[in-house]
């Protein structure tokens, strides 16, 4: 009943194992991209599938409006601003913000953390970042830096579980010290972050708090005035469940009139002028919205909304918890992250013993038809932390509000057959 399974990657010696087990598991594949069949485990990527209410609400937009919002006095114009003046209200309710004009949208996540990072800092500028965070992050700091614009610590998080002690991020401050960031939960090991042990202080300082909840914004009750949460980006895509090409960036009252705008050009507000207007939201939203999007994105807060955070939250820790368990024992298969479910988001990055991560995630593929992320994920200094950067990374699986705890089972069978074929006899 043995066949061969899988070839090695380039990089290892030519060599393929014959697993019976494996073999016997082997789901039927069909050409249809719906096959329930497929088990997809990449929310941390982007969330799927989304409510039926999305996709509904992007194609009354593309059949019955199809218009530009702020371009124009007709009614489906009008009707395409509402849309988006709702979409803008839903997400300022979901974080508590104190007014929907304090939510800006953009296209993504790194969008909104690019404004706030280049829109906020100027030359001399000290910043305080976790080695948590995702590139997003990472990479707009890292240029400013290498330009000699500002200066950058890095603040360590335990090796072991990726969390960031808040006295660490507080101890690094300085009086130069312009900006704080800090990943909310990291989409590596899932560390769920104590945002309200930092961002007081910070408020008290006079230290601007920059959270990118991309992993956390519609899976966990964010409250941006308890916690003196400054700047928050999120994707629309992810925890939000709404389509790609979406995002916002919160900004505290008053924090508009130190960050400039990255992007010029078109409102549909004081069209007279030939500056960009100086008020929120149309001081940040340059050009024509992606309103297609952001009907998609509505619906998805609408849905959200009606079940609330606090109970998708409950949800995706009980899958947490009972992946931990179903795991724990599991000889050959290493988990980086948090073991408590209620210090971590359901994102697992995990390893097995003499495979690659991508060969991880090819046979899970292959043979169990689960869809999972392998690589560094874009968090080279997260890796670098767990001290998986020089051997692949790890293979990811990340969970949302549609998976089930048959998942979880389905999931953590597969890779108990998966460490069991590849441990040594």
């Amino acid at each position: 009943m043995g066949r061969i399974l899988w070839h090695f990657m380039e990089y290892h010696s030519v060599q393929a194992l014959t697993v019976a087990t494996i073999s016997t598991r082997r789901p039927q594949r069909k050409n249809t991209r719906t096959h329930m069949d497929r088990l997809y485990a990449d929310n941390a990527a982007t969330s799927f599938p989304k409510p039926p209410e999305v996709a509904r609400a992007m194609q009354d937009y593309a059949e019955q409006l199809g218009a530009s919002a702020g371009r124009g006095a007709y009614r489906e114009a009008l009707e395409t601003g509402e849309i988006l003046a709702e979409t803008r209200r839903r997400l300022a309710r979901l974080i508590h913000a104190a007014a929907p004009e304090q939510v800006v949208f953009t296209f993504n996540c790194s969008g909104a953390l690019n404004l706030a990072i280049k829109g906020l800092l100027n030359p001399g500028d000290h910043v305080v970042a976790t080695r948590m965070e995702h590139n997003s992050v990472l990479r707009p700091l890292h240029a400013l830096a290498d330009a000699g614009i500002i200066t950058v610590d890095y603040v360590s998080a335990d090796p072991a579980t990726g969390l960031v002690d808040p006295a660490g991020v507080l101890a690094a401050v300085t009086p130069r010290t312009r900006l704080v960031c800090v990943v909310h939960a990291s989409n590596v090991t899932g560390a769920l972050n104590d945002l309200g042990a930092i961002g007081p202080i910070l408020n008290k300082k006079g230290v601007v708090f920059l959270v990118d909840a991309a992993q956390t914004a519609g899976h966990v009750p964010i409250d941006v005035q308890r916690d003196g949460i400054d700047l928050l980006a999120m994707p629309g895509h992810k925890g939000l469940l709404g389509p790609l090409g979406t995002g916002a960036l919160y900004m505290r009252p008053g924090l508009e009139q130190q960050i400039r705008p990255i992007l010029e050009g078109g409102t549909g507000s004081v069209s007279e002028l030939p500056r960009q207007p100086d008020h929120l939201p149309d001081k940040y939203e340059a050009g024509s919205h992606n309103a297609i999007g952001l009907a998609g994105l509505g619906a998805a807060l609408a849905w959200i909304e009606a079940r609330t955070v606090a109970a998708l939250h409950k949800h995706g820790a009980a899958l947490s918890a009972q992946f931990l368990e179903q795991i724990d024992d599991v000889k050959g298969l290493s988990l980086l992250g948090p073991r408590d479910p209620a210090r971590r988001v359901p994102v697992f990055s995990i390893r097995v013993e003499g495979m690659d991560p991508a060969e991880v995630a090819a046979v899970l593929e292959a043979e169990f038809g689960i869809l999972a992320r392998s690589g560094l994920h874009c968090a080279p200094f997260a890796h670098e932390t767990i001290g998986t950067h020089r051997d692949g990374g790890t293979t990811r699986l990340s969970l949302g509000p549609f998976n089930t705890p048959a998942d979880v089972d389905r999931i953590a069978a597969a890779l108990r057959e998966i460490a069991a074929a590849i441990a040594p006899v």
